[in-house]
Protein backbone atom coordinates (compact mmCIF):
# COMPACT_ATOMS: atom_id res chain seq x y z
CA UNK A 1 0.00 0.00 0.00
CA UNK A 2 2.70 2.55 0.57
CA UNK A 3 4.48 2.27 -2.22
CA UNK A 4 1.17 2.28 -4.33
CA UNK A 5 1.05 5.64 -2.55
CA UNK A 6 4.81 7.43 -3.30
CA UNK A 7 4.33 6.09 -6.79
CA UNK A 8 0.67 7.34 -7.06
CA UNK A 9 2.06 10.86 -5.96
CA UNK A 10 5.16 11.34 -7.68
CA UNK A 11 3.03 9.96 -11.19
CA UNK A 12 0.48 12.67 -9.93
CA UNK A 13 2.96 15.36 -9.84
CA UNK A 14 4.66 14.67 -13.00
CA UNK A 15 1.12 13.99 -15.14
CA UNK A 16 0.21 17.87 -13.62
CA UNK A 17 3.81 19.00 -14.49
CA UNK A 18 3.63 17.44 -18.34
CA UNK A 19 -0.06 18.25 -19.12
CA UNK A 20 0.61 21.84 -18.81
CA UNK A 21 4.12 21.64 -20.17
CA UNK A 22 1.91 20.36 -23.61
CA UNK A 23 -1.32 21.98 -23.48
CA UNK A 24 -0.17 24.97 -25.54
CA UNK A 25 3.02 24.35 -27.15
CA UNK A 26 2.67 26.66 -29.96
CA UNK A 27 1.93 29.81 -27.80
CA UNK A 28 2.49 32.91 -29.62
CA UNK A 29 2.91 34.92 -26.19
CA UNK A 30 5.31 34.15 -22.69
CA UNK A 31 3.32 36.13 -20.49
CA UNK A 32 6.85 37.46 -19.52
CA UNK A 33 5.37 40.51 -16.80
CA UNK A 34 2.21 38.91 -15.70
CA UNK A 35 2.42 37.84 -12.12
CA UNK A 36 4.25 39.43 -8.74
CA UNK A 37 7.01 38.24 -6.63
CA UNK A 38 9.38 37.75 -9.10
CA UNK A 39 12.05 37.30 -6.52
CA UNK A 40 10.26 33.94 -5.98
CA UNK A 41 12.27 32.65 -9.14
CA UNK A 42 15.60 34.00 -8.48
CA UNK A 43 16.85 30.50 -6.80
CA UNK A 44 18.66 29.54 -3.63
CA UNK A 45 22.08 28.05 -2.81
CA UNK A 46 25.62 28.33 -4.40
CA UNK A 47 25.59 24.67 -5.62
CA UNK A 48 22.50 24.48 -6.92
CA UNK A 49 23.47 27.43 -8.77
CA UNK A 50 26.42 26.35 -10.07
CA UNK A 51 24.72 23.18 -11.63
CA UNK A 52 22.43 25.60 -13.27
CA UNK A 53 19.39 25.04 -11.47
CA UNK A 54 19.22 21.62 -11.51
CA UNK A 55 18.42 20.82 -8.27
CA UNK A 56 14.52 19.42 -7.66
CA UNK A 57 16.13 15.77 -8.15
CA UNK A 58 19.16 16.30 -5.81
CA UNK A 59 17.70 18.53 -3.12
CA UNK A 60 19.96 16.83 -0.21
CA UNK A 61 20.87 19.67 1.70
CA UNK A 62 19.44 23.03 3.12
CA UNK A 63 18.67 24.46 -0.01
CA UNK A 64 16.32 21.75 -0.85
CA UNK A 65 13.64 23.92 1.28
CA UNK A 66 13.86 26.27 -2.26
CA UNK A 67 13.90 23.43 -4.84
CA UNK A 68 11.50 20.31 -3.26
CA UNK A 69 11.17 21.20 0.04
CA UNK A 70 10.71 16.85 0.11
CA UNK A 71 14.43 16.85 -0.12
CA UNK A 72 14.96 18.17 3.20
CA UNK A 73 13.88 15.23 5.02
CA UNK A 74 16.74 13.03 4.21
CA UNK A 75 19.56 14.94 5.05
CA UNK A 76 20.70 13.45 8.20
CA UNK A 77 22.47 14.65 10.83
CA UNK A 78 20.32 16.81 13.51
CA UNK A 79 20.34 19.54 11.23
CA UNK A 80 21.52 22.40 9.44
CA UNK A 81 21.95 26.14 9.16
CA UNK A 82 22.72 27.83 6.02
CA UNK A 83 22.67 31.27 4.62
CA UNK A 84 23.28 32.86 0.73
CA UNK A 85 24.59 36.16 -0.54
CA UNK A 86 24.12 37.32 -4.07
CA UNK A 87 25.04 40.67 -5.45
CA UNK A 88 22.01 41.25 -7.90
CA UNK A 89 21.77 42.94 -11.13
CA UNK A 90 21.45 46.49 -10.82
CA UNK A 91 23.41 46.69 -7.58
CA UNK A 92 19.93 44.73 -6.22
CA UNK A 93 20.62 42.97 -3.01
CA UNK A 94 19.37 39.11 -2.89
CA UNK A 95 19.50 36.78 0.46
CA UNK A 96 18.22 33.47 1.29
CA UNK A 97 18.54 31.72 4.89
CA UNK A 98 17.12 28.67 5.90
CA UNK A 99 17.54 26.26 9.28
CA UNK A 100 16.08 22.86 9.72
CA UNK A 101 15.77 20.59 13.05
CA UNK A 102 15.48 16.41 12.24
CA UNK A 103 12.89 15.37 14.81
CA UNK A 104 14.20 11.75 13.95
CA UNK A 105 11.06 9.48 12.89
CA UNK A 106 8.67 12.71 13.67
CA UNK A 107 10.09 14.06 10.09
CA UNK A 108 12.27 17.66 9.78
CA UNK A 109 11.17 21.04 10.64
CA UNK A 110 12.35 23.99 9.02
CA UNK A 111 12.15 27.77 8.72
CA UNK A 112 12.92 29.77 5.60
CA UNK A 113 13.77 33.83 5.08
CA UNK A 114 13.97 35.06 1.81
CA UNK A 115 14.42 39.06 1.08
CA UNK A 116 15.67 41.49 -2.03
CA UNK A 117 16.28 44.78 -1.65
CA UNK A 118 16.85 47.72 -4.22
CA UNK A 119 19.01 50.37 -2.92
CA UNK A 120 17.98 54.08 -1.66
CA UNK A 121 17.34 56.87 -4.39
CA UNK A 122 16.08 60.66 -4.20
CA UNK A 123 12.93 61.34 -5.28
CA UNK A 124 12.90 63.31 -8.45
CA UNK A 125 9.51 65.39 -10.13
CA UNK A 126 8.88 68.08 -12.51
CA UNK A 127 9.60 70.75 -10.01
CA UNK A 128 12.54 69.23 -8.12
CA UNK A 129 14.55 66.58 -11.04
CA UNK A 130 17.27 66.90 -8.50
CA UNK A 131 15.57 65.26 -5.48
CA UNK A 132 13.38 66.96 -3.67
CA UNK A 133 14.73 66.38 -0.13
CA UNK A 134 13.07 62.59 -0.03
CA UNK A 135 14.54 59.25 -0.76
CA UNK A 136 11.95 56.24 -1.76
CA UNK A 137 13.65 51.85 -1.88
CA UNK A 138 12.10 48.98 -2.75
CA UNK A 139 11.97 45.36 -0.96
CA UNK A 140 10.63 41.89 -1.16
CA UNK A 141 10.02 39.62 1.68
CA UNK A 142 9.68 35.80 2.15
CA UNK A 143 9.09 34.45 5.53
CA UNK A 144 8.84 30.62 5.30
CA UNK A 145 7.78 27.30 7.65
CA UNK A 146 7.41 24.17 6.22
CA UNK A 147 7.75 20.51 7.62
CA UNK A 148 9.06 17.12 5.40
CA UNK A 149 8.74 13.37 6.67
CA UNK A 150 10.21 10.11 4.95
CA UNK A 151 7.35 8.05 4.62
CA UNK A 152 9.46 5.01 3.55
CA UNK A 153 13.32 4.93 2.89
CA UNK A 154 12.38 5.39 -0.48
CA UNK A 155 9.95 8.26 -1.12
CA UNK A 156 9.07 11.73 1.11
CA UNK A 157 7.04 14.55 1.01
CA UNK A 158 7.39 17.98 2.03
CA UNK A 159 5.69 21.46 2.46
CA UNK A 160 6.50 24.55 2.50
CA UNK A 161 4.20 27.66 3.70
CA UNK A 162 5.26 31.24 3.03
CA UNK A 163 4.31 35.05 3.80
CA UNK A 164 4.92 37.12 1.03
CA UNK A 165 5.78 40.85 0.88
CA UNK A 166 6.35 43.36 -1.70
CA UNK A 167 7.06 47.13 -1.05
CA UNK A 168 8.38 49.79 -3.09
CA UNK A 169 8.26 53.28 -1.01
CA UNK A 170 4.78 53.37 0.98
CA UNK A 171 2.73 50.89 -0.69
CA UNK A 172 3.00 47.71 0.01
CA UNK A 173 1.04 44.23 -1.40
CA UNK A 174 0.55 40.56 1.13
CA UNK A 175 -0.11 37.26 -0.12
CA UNK A 176 0.71 33.67 1.28
CA UNK A 177 2.15 30.44 -1.13
CA UNK A 178 2.63 27.06 -0.48
CA UNK A 179 5.08 24.74 -1.84
CA UNK A 180 4.99 20.87 -2.14
CA UNK A 181 7.51 18.23 -3.29
CA UNK A 182 7.83 14.71 -3.28
CA UNK A 183 11.48 12.72 -3.73
CA UNK A 184 11.39 9.12 -4.92
CA UNK A 185 14.70 6.78 -4.94
CA UNK A 186 14.37 4.65 -7.63
CA UNK A 187 15.63 1.08 -7.91
CA UNK A 188 17.63 1.79 -11.34
CA UNK A 189 21.14 3.12 -9.55
CA UNK A 190 19.46 4.84 -7.03
CA UNK A 191 18.26 7.48 -9.96
CA UNK A 192 16.30 9.94 -8.13
CA UNK A 193 12.83 11.76 -9.36
CA UNK A 194 12.15 14.89 -8.06
CA UNK A 195 9.03 16.61 -8.18
CA UNK A 196 7.78 20.38 -7.02
CA UNK A 197 5.08 22.83 -7.25
CA UNK A 198 6.44 26.26 -6.04
CA UNK A 199 4.45 29.28 -5.30
CA UNK A 200 0.73 28.27 -5.48
CA UNK A 201 -1.18 30.89 -3.40
CA UNK A 202 -3.30 33.51 -3.03
CA UNK A 203 -3.22 37.11 -5.27
CA UNK A 204 -1.23 40.08 -4.81
CA UNK A 205 -2.32 43.72 -4.89
CA UNK A 206 -0.43 46.78 -4.15
CA UNK A 207 -2.34 49.33 -1.46
CA UNK A 208 -0.47 51.97 0.25
CA UNK A 209 -0.77 55.89 0.91
CA UNK A 210 0.85 56.69 -2.46
CA UNK A 211 -2.10 55.85 -4.57
CA UNK A 212 -4.26 58.00 -2.45
CA UNK A 213 -5.51 61.68 -3.29
CA UNK A 214 -8.09 63.77 -3.31
CA UNK A 215 -10.76 64.53 -5.67
CA UNK A 216 -13.40 66.94 -6.21
CA UNK A 217 -16.34 65.01 -8.04
CA UNK A 218 -17.58 67.89 -10.60
CA UNK A 219 -14.24 69.60 -10.75
CA UNK A 220 -15.42 72.51 -9.23
CA UNK A 221 -14.49 73.73 -6.00
CA UNK A 222 -17.59 76.41 -5.45
CA UNK A 223 -20.26 73.24 -5.70
CA UNK A 224 -20.50 70.31 -4.19
CA UNK A 225 -18.18 68.22 -1.98
CA UNK A 226 -14.65 68.58 -2.18
CA UNK A 227 -11.35 66.82 -1.32
CA UNK A 228 -12.88 63.71 -0.97
CA UNK A 229 -10.53 60.93 -0.19
CA UNK A 230 -9.84 58.51 -3.40
CA UNK A 231 -7.06 56.18 -4.14
CA UNK A 232 -6.38 54.83 -7.79
CA UNK A 233 -7.52 51.34 -7.98
CA UNK A 234 -4.60 48.70 -8.55
CA UNK A 235 -4.51 44.85 -10.70
CA UNK A 236 -4.36 41.67 -8.67
CA UNK A 237 -1.86 39.42 -9.92
CA UNK A 238 -1.26 35.97 -9.33
CA UNK A 239 2.14 34.82 -7.82
CA UNK A 240 4.80 32.90 -10.19
CA UNK A 241 3.49 29.27 -9.94
CA UNK A 242 6.45 26.96 -11.13
CA UNK A 243 6.24 23.28 -11.55
CA UNK A 244 9.37 21.52 -11.60
CA UNK A 245 10.39 17.52 -12.70
CA UNK A 246 13.47 16.72 -11.47
CA UNK A 247 15.89 13.48 -12.40
CA UNK A 248 19.63 12.94 -10.79
CA UNK A 249 21.94 9.87 -10.71
CA UNK A 250 25.38 9.22 -9.74
CA UNK A 251 27.07 7.99 -12.99
CA UNK A 252 30.52 7.59 -11.10
CA UNK A 253 30.58 6.32 -8.15
CA UNK A 254 34.43 4.53 -7.89
CA UNK A 255 36.29 5.08 -4.40
CA UNK A 256 36.51 8.67 -2.96
CA UNK A 257 35.23 10.11 -6.26
CA UNK A 258 31.44 10.97 -7.79
CA UNK A 259 30.11 12.61 -11.04
CA UNK A 260 26.70 13.49 -10.38
CA UNK A 261 24.23 14.34 -13.10
CA UNK A 262 21.20 16.26 -12.69
CA UNK A 263 18.19 17.75 -15.08
CA UNK A 264 15.33 19.70 -14.72
CA UNK A 265 12.37 20.17 -16.90
CA UNK A 266 10.35 23.20 -15.30
CA UNK A 267 7.41 24.89 -16.21
CA UNK A 268 6.03 28.29 -15.04
CA UNK A 269 2.68 29.85 -15.54
CA UNK A 270 4.42 33.43 -16.99
CA UNK A 271 6.99 32.40 -19.52
CA UNK A 272 7.65 29.44 -21.80
CA UNK A 273 8.82 25.87 -20.66
CA UNK A 274 12.85 25.10 -20.30
CA UNK A 275 15.17 23.02 -19.10
CA UNK A 276 18.15 22.90 -16.20
CA UNK A 277 20.82 20.89 -16.57
CA UNK A 278 24.05 20.56 -14.23
CA UNK A 279 27.14 18.13 -13.61
CA UNK A 280 29.07 18.06 -10.15
CA UNK A 281 32.28 16.78 -9.42
CA UNK A 282 33.35 15.66 -6.02
CA UNK A 283 36.34 14.09 -4.34
CA UNK A 284 35.84 12.56 -0.91
CA UNK A 285 32.71 14.09 -0.47
CA UNK A 286 34.40 17.23 0.25
CA UNK A 287 35.63 19.35 -2.77
CA UNK A 288 33.49 19.76 -5.80
CA UNK A 289 33.42 21.05 -9.00
CA UNK A 290 30.19 21.97 -10.79
CA UNK A 291 29.04 23.13 -14.19
CA UNK A 292 25.81 23.52 -15.47
CA UNK A 293 23.52 25.61 -17.72
CA UNK A 294 20.38 27.44 -17.20
CA UNK A 295 17.25 27.69 -18.96
CA UNK A 296 18.19 25.94 -22.45
CA UNK A 297 15.27 26.35 -24.74
CA UNK A 298 13.62 29.38 -22.69
CA UNK A 299 12.11 32.12 -25.44
CA UNK A 300 14.41 35.05 -25.80
CA UNK A 301 16.69 34.23 -22.44
CA UNK A 302 19.50 36.09 -21.19
CA UNK A 303 20.56 33.07 -18.88
CA UNK A 304 22.93 30.16 -19.59
CA UNK A 305 26.87 28.77 -18.70
CA UNK A 306 27.08 28.39 -14.76
CA UNK A 307 30.20 27.11 -13.11
CA UNK A 308 31.03 26.79 -9.00
CA UNK A 309 32.79 24.72 -6.31
CA UNK A 310 32.70 24.13 -2.66
CA UNK A 311 34.02 22.68 0.27
CA UNK A 312 32.62 20.39 3.11
CA UNK A 313 35.04 20.35 6.17
CA UNK A 314 34.13 17.75 8.97
CA UNK A 315 35.76 19.81 11.75
CA UNK A 316 34.17 17.40 13.67
CA UNK A 317 31.85 14.41 14.49
CA UNK A 318 28.70 15.62 13.54
CA UNK A 319 29.64 19.10 12.56
CA UNK A 320 30.85 20.09 9.12
CA UNK A 321 31.23 23.63 7.61
CA UNK A 322 30.12 23.76 3.90
CA UNK A 323 31.22 26.61 2.24
CA UNK A 324 30.18 27.37 -1.81
CA UNK A 325 30.72 29.70 -4.60
CA UNK A 326 28.59 29.75 -7.48
CA UNK A 327 28.50 32.04 -11.01
CA UNK A 328 25.76 31.83 -13.76
CA UNK A 329 25.99 33.70 -16.77
CA UNK A 330 23.14 36.60 -18.10
CA UNK A 331 24.08 37.62 -21.34
CA UNK A 332 23.86 41.19 -21.83
CA UNK A 333 23.56 41.57 -18.32
CA UNK A 334 26.83 40.56 -17.68
CA UNK A 335 26.86 37.56 -14.52
CA UNK A 336 25.69 36.90 -10.60
CA UNK A 337 27.61 35.50 -8.44
CA UNK A 338 26.15 33.51 -5.44
CA UNK A 339 27.99 33.02 -2.22
CA UNK A 340 27.17 30.42 0.90
CA UNK A 341 27.75 29.00 3.94
CA UNK A 342 26.11 26.78 5.41
CA UNK A 343 26.59 24.24 9.45
CA UNK A 344 25.64 21.05 9.23
CA UNK A 345 25.06 19.56 12.79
Amino acid sequence: MKRFLYITLTLLLGFVFTSNVYAQPDRSTSKVGTTAAQFLKLGAGARAIGMGGAYTGIADDIFSTYYNPAGIARTGGAGQVAFNHANWLADITYDYAAASLNLTDMGTLFITFMSLGVPEDIVRTNEFPEGDGRVWDAKSLSLGIGFARQLTDKFSIGFHLKYLRESIWNTSADGFAIDIGTYYVTPFNDMIIGASISNFGTKMQLDGRDIQFNYDPDNNTNTGPNNVSAKYETGKYDLPLTFRLGLAMNVVNWNSFRVTTAVDAVHPNDNTEYLNTGLEFSYDNMLSLRVGYKSLLLRDSEQGLTFGGGINYEFAPNFTVMINYGWADYGRLENIQFFDLGIKF
